[in-house]
């Protein structure tokens, strides 16, 4: 291990930027004695913002109080230090900013929850079918995924005359950064736009934006790079202060990437689920896995650090209890409503969390009573009991998808590693365990930063070898807590009949 230094005394120090749909952060990381010691310097909120619109409100994302975020984080950083070592920026997936030809910004990106994309699915397989698309980029269908936002964006021929550049939301701020325009692999692989097998722009999906829909897609997307590429130095001392010159490092940009790196697992025989807003559950693998069985599970191949493939499917995550959370205001504790929760009887409500019902914003616990009550189940009587049923229903999710990504892929499970703000969630986890079958493992708990940093640290020459050796480090360097399964299957195999329907 040879270490790259500082301007200051000390061990290198790294900067992770990890934005999430609720917050962002930045996080230092050092490697000392072959941990690594991580710090949050900063966090800041996120959120989608509804504007006015004729007929309907637009949901945006604030990218400029991102940015603003993002360099107040990356001087508190540097500061102390004298300097960074390197920079790695990750967030969610499929969001995009537009550039003019003069790399103005056309205007906030809008927010993948938007209702713009409705029908637009459809409009697309019109003329790339679904299965044929499937076959080139291996993704599941979302109707929020990048191919789709910019077939509903095109009407009128908004963008037939756009000269400039399509950057996803980590490409976006780095350019602002650095002044580079790339586009990082692994987020680049969730806009349905790739060739999962070549890592390349996929010319088939190129073709239907720029037929049908007039988006002059190959004129606006930049060259493609892999995570770890030194992208350039950051620029602007006036604003990033002491963090001028750091070398920014196109880490896993899309988050769940850069999670999965650290995941502390010891053989290849795991699932993960990388547990925030959302929960993303799945396996890795050397390749994709195109079959039709797999284009009907709904399950999605997108790229990953050093080659492999995270084959996964998106569960609704979260983001169902912290919009009931939300709804029922005030000041709630969430660690006595989940104490509450636990002492509620298991399975007595359970929903289909990947209802479209529960995509966007809005009522939470009555879209819940109102899913218990088509099903023929008691709906939830108080907070207790509805935080109770979510949890339970992730579970199943995870459950679910845990064994259909196994038979899917022939990988073998054998630990289901939990990473991200859900390994804090003991009940979350407990009730996985049980409803899987399998130990879970929970932690770390900020993932995606940690695999950012280590990422960001072997780019530069701190670190050495391939992701074996870099989870070595995760798990020396993370406390985890371990879940065995108890209680009987069956009572999760009858939720699933009721959910089957």
């Amino acid at each position: 291990m040879s270490a790259a230094r500082t301007p200051g005394t000390g061990p290198a120090v790294h900067a992770a930027v990890d934005l999430g749909a609720s917050s962002g952060r930045v996080i230092t990381g050092r490697l000392e004695g072959g941990r690594l010691h991580t710090e949050e310097v900063a966090r800041f909120p996120n959120g989608p913002v509804p504007v006015p619109a004729r007929g309907r409100d637009t949901l945006y994302w604030d990218i400029l109080s991102l940015y603003s975020g993002v360099l107040e984080g990356l001087r508190r950083a540097a500061e102390p230090h004298g300097g960074l070592a390197s920079v790695g920026i990750d967030s969610w997936a499929v969001d995009y900013g537009l550039l003019d030809g003069d790399a103005a910004l056309l205007g906030n990106p809008v927010h993948y929850r938007d209702a713009r994309t409705a029908g637009s699915p459809e409009r697309v397989f019109e003329h790339l079918p679904a299965a044929e698309m499937y076959a080139v980029n291996g993704l599941q269908v979302q109707p929020f995924n990048t191919v789709f936002q910019l077939a509903a964006a095109s009407e009128g021929g908004r963008l037939a005359a756009l000269d400039g550049d399509l950057l996803l939301i980590p490409d976006l701020l780095g350019f602002w950064l650095t002044g580079e325009r790339v586009a990082e692999l692994t987020n680049a692989s969730t806009t349905g736009l790739v060739d999962v097998d070549a890592r390349a722009w996929a010319d088939a999906c190129l073709d239907v934006l720029e037929g049908p829909f007039g988006v002059p897609a190959r004129r606006l997307l930049p060259g493609l790079v892999e995570p770890g590429t030194v992208v350039g130095p950051l620029l602007r001392r006036d604003a990033v202060g002491a963090a001028a010159g750091a070398p920014l490092v196109a880490v896993g940009s899309h988050d769940t990437a850069s999670a999965v790196v650290a995941v502390p697992a010891a053989t290849p025989n795991f699932a993960y689920v990388s547990s925030g807003t959302w929960s993303l559950v799945g396996v890795e693998l050397d390749a994709p896995v195109r079959t039709e069985e797999s284009r009907a599970a709904n399950f999605t191949n997108e790229l990953g650090v050093d080659g492999t493939v995270r084959y996964l499917r998106n569960v609704m995550g979260l983001w169902v209890l912290q919009e009931c959370l939300r709804v029922w205001g005030g000041e709630v504790d969430l660690a006595a409503l989940l104490e509450r929760a636990a002492a509620v009887p298991a399975l007595s409500c359970v929903v289909d969390v990947d209802d479209p019902r529960f995509l966007p914003p809005g009522d939470m616990p009555a879209r819940i009573r109102e899913f218990a009550a088509q099903t023929g189940q008691e709906p939830p009587a108080d907070e207790a009991a509805t935080t109770r049923c979510v949890l339970d229903s992730l579970a199943l999710a995870y459950r679910r998808a845990v064994r259909q990504a196994s038979e899917l892929s022939g990988r073998r499970v054998d630990v289901v590693h939990v990473v991200g703000g859900g390994a804090n969630n003991a009940l979350l986890c407990r009730l996985t365990a049980d409803a899987v079958g399998l130990p879970v493992v929970a932690g770390p708990a900020e993932g995606a930063a940690v695999g950012n940093l280590l990422v960001q640290a072997r780019a530069v020459g701190e670190v050495r070898g391939g992701l074996a050796d870099l989870r070595r480090i995760v798990a020396d360097s993370t406390v985890t807590r371990r879940y065995e399964p108890s209680g009987p299957a069956a009572p999760w195999q009858a939720a699933e009949r009721l959910l089957r329907g």
